[in-house]
C-alpha cells in the first residue's frame, strides 16, 4: 500500500514538472554533446598537430645546421615577429607583398564579415584607432544587421513560405502539416544545391590549393557564421580579378545567409518543431495584474451573492394561498 502511494506520489511530482524535467534532460544531453564533440575533435586531430609539430622542429634543427652562423635565439626572435604580423594578415613572402588587405574591396570583405558575426579572423586592425572604430562600428551594426535580416527574411518568408502552403492546401486539398513538411524538405534541398554545392564546385575551381571538400567546409564555416578563418578565398598569390573576386563573395555571403534564416525560419514554422520546443519551455502565467483583477472581480461577485442571500432571508415571504384566491363557485373543475 505504502510502495504503490509513493509511486504514484512521484508520478504525479513529474507529470506536475514534467518541462522542468524534460529542460534538465535537455542541458544534460547538451553537455555531453559537447564531451563527445572534444573526445572525436581530440582523438582525430592530436596525432596530426604532433606530426605537424615534429615536421617543424626538424625543418628548423636543419635550417640551423646549414646556417650555423645564425643563433637559435635570433631565429625565435624573427620567427615570432613573422607570426605576429601574419596574425593580422601581413606575410613576409616576397610573391604575398601584392596583395592589399586594406583596399576598398577587402574592407568591405571585412566590413560584412563583421556585421554577419563571421569573424574569419585572417584581417585585423592594425591601428588603435582601427581597433576602437570596430568596436563601435559593430555595436551600432550588429543590431542594425539583425534588423535588415528580420525584416528581409519576414517579406520573402510570405512569398517562399506562407502563400505557396496555402494555395497547395487549398487548392489541392492536402493537410497543412503534410504540405509544411514537403515544402521544407524542397527549400532545404535547393538551398543546399544553390549556396553549397554549386559554389563548392566554383571555389575549387577558382582557388589552386582547395578540393571540393575544403570549397564545401569554407561554404558551411561561412554560412553557418563559424567562421574558422582557416580557408578564405581571394588571398591566393595574383589572384585574378581579385576586386571583383572579393566582391563577389560578399554578395555571396549575405544572400546565403539570408536564405539560410529563411530556410530555418521554414523549419521552425513546422507544426512538429514547434510542439517538441514547447516541451522544454516554461508555461506561460498569467500577469499580475490580470490576476488581481481577476481575484477582485470574484470577490465582488462574491459579496454580491452574499448580500443578495442575506436579504432574501431578512425580507418577510408573504404566501398567498390559492383557496384565498379563487372561490370554489369559481373553480371551472368544481364546475
Amino acid at each position: 500500500m505504502l510502495q504503490s502511494l509513493a509511486s504514484n506520489s512521484c508520478v504525479r511530482l513529474i507529470q506536475s514538472h514534467k518541462s522542468t524535467w524534460y529542460f534538465a534532460s535537455l542541458v544534460l544531453g547538451y553537455l555531453l554533446y559537447l564531451v563527445f564533440g572534444a573526445v572525436v575533435f581530440s582523438s582525430v586531430e592530436l596525432p596530426y598537430e604532433d606530426l605537424l609539430r615534429q615536421e617543424l622542429r626538424a625543418v628548423k634543427k636543419q635550417f640551423l645546421q646549414e646556417n650555423e652562423c645564425l643563433s637559435e635565439e635570433r631565429l625565435e626572435r624573427f620567427l615570432k615577429k613573422a607570426l605576429e604580423a601574419s596574425n593580422y594578415g601581413v606575410s613576409i613572402l616576397n610573391n604575398a607583398s601584392a596583395n592589399w588587405n586594406w583596399d576598398f574591396t577587402s574592407a568591405l570583405f571585412f566590413a560584412s564579415t563583421v556585421l554577419s558575426t563571421t569573424g574569419y579572423g585572417h584581417t585585423a586592425p592594425l591601428s588603435d584607432g582601427g581597433k576602437a572604430f570596430c568596436i563601435i562600428y559593430s555595436m551600432i551594426g550588429i543590431p542594425f544587421t539583425l534588423l535588415f535580416l528580420t525584416a528581409v527574411v519576414q517579406r520573402i518568408m510570405v512569398f517562399s513560405t506562407r502563400r505557396p502552403i496555402m494555395y497547395i492546401h487549398m487548392h489541392w486539398g492536402m493537410s497543412k502539416p503534410l504540405v509544411a513538411i514537403i515544402h521544407a524538405t524542397v527549400l532545404a534541398m535547393l538551398a543546399v544545391s544553390c549556396f553549397f554545392l554549386i559554389p563548392a564546385a566554383i571555389f575549387s575551381e577558382l582557388e589552386e590549393n582547395w578540393n571540393f571538400l575544403e570549397s564545401f567546409y569554407f561554404c558551411f564555416i561561412s554560412l553557418s557564421t563559424i567562421g574558422l578563418g582557416d580557408y578564405v578565398p581571394g588571398e591566393a598569390v595574383n589572384q585574378k580579378f581579385r576586386e571583383l573576386y572579393k566582391l563577389g563573395i560578399t554578395v555571396y555571403l549575405i544572400l546565403g545567409l539570408i536564405v539560410m534564416l529563411v530556410v530555418l525560419e521554414t523549419f521552425c514554422e513546422l507544426q512538429q518543431l514547434k510542439q517538441l520546443r514547447k516541451m522544454f519551455y516554461l508555461k506561460k502565467e498569467k500577469p499580475q495584474d490580470r490576476l488581481a483583477i481577476l481575484e477582485h472581480d470574484h470577490l465582488s461577485f462574491t459579496t454580491v451573492s452574499k448580500r443578495a442571500t442575506v436579504h432574501s432571508e431578512d425580507k418577510p415571504h408573504t404566501f398567498v394561498s390559492v383557496s384565498t384566491l379563487v372561490s370554489p363557485n369559481d373553480d371551472p373543475m368544481i364546475q
